[in-house]
Parts: structure tokens; sequence; C-alpha cells
């Protein structure tokens, strides 16, 4: 009796989840249909691929295989490419060195800080990587040695990551403002800097620069500042431009009215000069003495000048493990991280911190895994540059891949949650672009992308419509 009862349930809910899956399919469809017709999307593209995880049977697939704008979703393929690459416990190492030994508390001879393209050097995420930090370690370091006079240079040896910092296929408009920041050799506070605006009165009333953060940046460039007063409350419509190693930097744009100043966020043009210009500040504060010069070697080939390495390492400072760095790069979306990862991957298998490098070895790591070369045109390790392409399916393959590692659950807890689903999403000029995973309410699991280029008027209604869609999953 009890034995025919529980058949009998067991055969209504698979029957129930064959009506489902069935039935999935079509809904998608109208779903998408109906999305086409939508005057936002007149002129867009819309690729949705959709697999059921378990199995990795294909649910749906609409233009899954068209290299589309994918934004900040291709972080996804340089984390993934991270994890396997590099190693969850992978970290960046900050050398401190000389080229002479040293005697009598004096360093006749340059102090040196050799970089690996440390992305976490100075940054406030993390206790022990704060700026203040950071420049603690390099004072206790000499005065383990009791140093109190250099009698040389501070030199950056920032030779592991090319010059070419900001990747090829960036936008002017990107570049000089925070979410812009290249990655160098040796990166500082996420090479970012903060000015404050003092605003007007009035709207369209001139603005004034009251400070910076650092306040050194203020001193080491010159400002051009066209920024006007906006409306109270209008938000940030402040842009700064500017470029790697330029020592201009052009404020344009709007801040809203407040009495306290209004501040936005840069790019540092040179964030080894601004840091060796804090360490060099902090030393003489703190009774060590630096006779000569600060300069960095990606300045000096700048300049056509000699660069210099150092001979010996008398200690170095540590960054987080890479699933540490890993967990903002994902949830808030860092471009930096993304692409000191690819820079990193580059140095580590050919010695050369060049992001064009780094993109050849993660196409060639995932053209064994299902992805043909073709369907990932990549132009960086962020998504930030709209030049790039991908396809709906490779994301689907780099997701469903990132399943059967080891580090999975680091990744997945990394991903941020929206409507209810563990994703990562992106968004540029005319892109909007979601790969994760979903699970029904009847337990199923799916793995998906969803990307659409080239819609019209306001990305928060676009967002909203695409979720929509999504939700048919659930």
């Amino acid at each position: 009796m009890y034995q025919r009862i529980f058949v009998m349930v067991v055969s209504m809910i698979l029957f129930s989840y064959d009506c489902i899956c069935q039935h999935l399919p079509a809904r998608l469809e109208n779903a998408i249909q109906k999305l086409s017709k939508d005057e936002q999307f007149k002129h867009a593209i819309l690729s949705l691929y959709v697999i059921e995880s378990k199995t990795g049977n294909v649910i749906f697939n609409k233009n899954g295989q068209l290299g589309l704008s994918p934004a900040s979703c291709q972080k996804v393929i340089t984390s993934v490419s991270a994890f396997e690459l590099l190693g969850r416990g992978y970290q960046y190492k900050t050398f401190i060195g000389t080229d002479v030994p040293l005697r009598d508390g004096t360093l006749n001879g340059n102090l040196y800080i050799k970089g690996a393209g440390d992305p976490t050097l100075g940054s406030d995420r993390w206790p022990g990587t704060s700026a203040p930090i950071v420049l603690k370690k390099i004072l206790s370091v000499l005065q383990k040695k009791k140093i109190q006079l250099i009698n040389g240079d501070l030199v950056c040896d920032d030779d592991a990551f090319t010059t070419e910092t900001v990747p090829r296929g960036w936008v002017w408009e990107d570049i000089g403002n925070y979410y812009g920041a290249g990655a160098w050799g040796l990166n500082w506070m996420e090479n970012q800097y903060e000015v404050t605006f003092k605003t007007g009165k009035n709207i369209n009333d001139e603005t004034e620069i009251i400070t910076t953060i650092p306040s050194s940046i203020k001193k080491e460039y010159m400002f051009a500042n066209f920024v006007k007063t906006g409306a109270k409350a209008s938000g940030d419509n402040g842009y700064l431009f500017s470029a790697p190693f330029n020592q201009h930097i052009i404020a344009r744009g709007t801040v809203p009215i407040a009495e306290k100043g209004f501040s936005i966020s840069g790019s540092m043009p040179n964030p080894p000069g601004t840091f060796l210009s804090m360490v060099d500040d902090y030393l003489d504060k703190n009774g060590i003495k630096i006779s000569g010069a600060h300069w960095s070697n990606s300045g000096h080939l700048m300049d056509n000048k000699p660069t210099q390495n150092p001979k010996l390492i008398i200690d170095s400072i540590l960054s987080p493990t890479l699933d540490m760095i890993n967990f903002w790069f994902l949830k808030k979306s860092v471009n930096l991280f993304g692409e000191a990862f690819l820079k990193a991957i580059a140095f580590e298998k050919k010695t050369v911190g060049a992001t064009d490098t780094g993109i050849a070895i993660i196409k060639e790591f995932w053209s064994k895994r299902g992805i043909e070369k073709s369907a990932t045109k990549l132009m960086d390790g962020s998504g930030l540059s709209p030049a790039n392409r991908i396809t709906a399916h490779s994301l689907v393959t780099v997701m469903q891949y990132a399943k059967g590692r080891p580090w999975f659950n680091v990744f997945y807890n990394a991903l941020p949650e929206m409507n209810g689903i563990k994703m990562k999403d992106g968004y540029i000029g005319g892109v909007r672009s979601y790969t994760g995973y979903i699970k029904s309410k009847t337990g199923v699991e799916y793995t998906f992308a969803f990307i659409v280029n080239n819609f019209d008027g306001n990305a928060g209604t676009v967002r909203e419509k695409m979720w929509s869609v999504l939700n048919i999953l659930k």
C-alpha cells in the first residue's frame, strides 16, 4: 500500500518536472520575442544561453554563439583563469632592496622598492595593506638595519609589468577616472586619488579644487579645472581626463552644490611616482634622510634614461591571497584587479607582464576546454573596453567549468547576489549583461549567460526587463 503511494508520488513529481522542462524553452522564447519587440530593444542584439547545471543539457539558446560586448561579465573569465593558472593561494611580492651592503647606519647606494604588480599595495580593503601600514613596514625594515642616511636615490623597480599600463581599447572618457586605473609594475592605493571641489552657491558657478587625497597629487600635477556647479543633489557628473605619464589632469562636467565640498575620484597618471613621493616624505619625517632623487624605471624608460635593479633583497611585503583579492574583483567589480591578474599570469608563465601575453595564455587555456579562440576577442581583463567580444556560450562554459573545481565555493561566494540570483553583472554604454547560477523552486539549477548590446534609453529599466526574463528560470 505505502509502496504504491510512494511510487505514485514520485511519478507525479517526475511528470511535473518533465512538464516544467518542456514548457520552459517555450516560455523563454516568448519572453525573448516580447523583449525584442520592446521599443528599448528595437535595434538591440540579444543573446541568452541556458543549460541545466547538473546534466549540461541545453535548455535555451538564442544567439549563444554570437560574439557580443560582455562588459564586466568578462571578469568571470579572468577570475576562473587566475584561479587555475596562478592558484587560489597566489600572493604578489613587493621587495625592498639595495645595490650595496649596509654599513654603520648608512646606505651608500640606492634604496629600491621592487614591485611585482601587487594591486593591493596601499589599498584600504584589508587592514594589512593600507598606505600607513605599508609605509610603516618600509620604515621598520630600515630601522632594523639601523639606517639613518641613504646616500643615493630612492628607486622604484617596476619592470615586472610593461609600460603599456592601460589596455588598448579603453576610451579616453574612462582612463582618467577611478574605474579606468591601469595595472603598473608597482600599483599604489589602487592607483586612485580623490579630488574635492569647493562649489559655488548657484548653478553654473565655477568650482575650485581645494584638496586632493593623497595631498601630493595637487603638487605633482597641473589641473585644468572646467567643472561647474550643478543643481543640489544632482549627483556626480564630473569627469577627470588624464593619461599615463602625463602631467596634466583636465576636470570637466558638474558637481552638485555642497557646503563642505564635493569629491570625485580619478586614476593616478603615475602611481610609482606618487608612491615614491609619499615614501620619501614619510622616511624624512621619521629621521631617515635620502640625499638623492626618487624615480622609477618606467619613468626612465619614458625619458630614454637607463634603468637600475637591486642587487640585494633585504625584505619583502606580501599581498593577500588571490582568493581574497578575487572577492573584491567580482563583488565590487574592481577593474584594476582584473588587469593585474592578467599581467601576473603573463609574468609568471612567460616572464613578460603584458596584457597581450596574458590574453594569449588565457585563450590557449580555454581552447583546450571547449571554447574556440575565435569565440573570445579579448582586449583586457576587466571588460571595460567596448571592443571586447565574447559569446554567451563561452561565459556558460567558464561558469560550468568552475563548478567542478576545488576552489568553486570561494568563487561562488564572491559573485554578487541580485534579484535573488548569484550572478556577475556588466554595464557599459549600450551594454547590459549577466552570467551566473539560478536554482528553481523545484530544485533544478541552471547556468546561464544573458547579454544585450545596443539597447536604447534608461539602463535601469533594461535591467528590470532582463531580470523578468531570468525570473522564468526560478
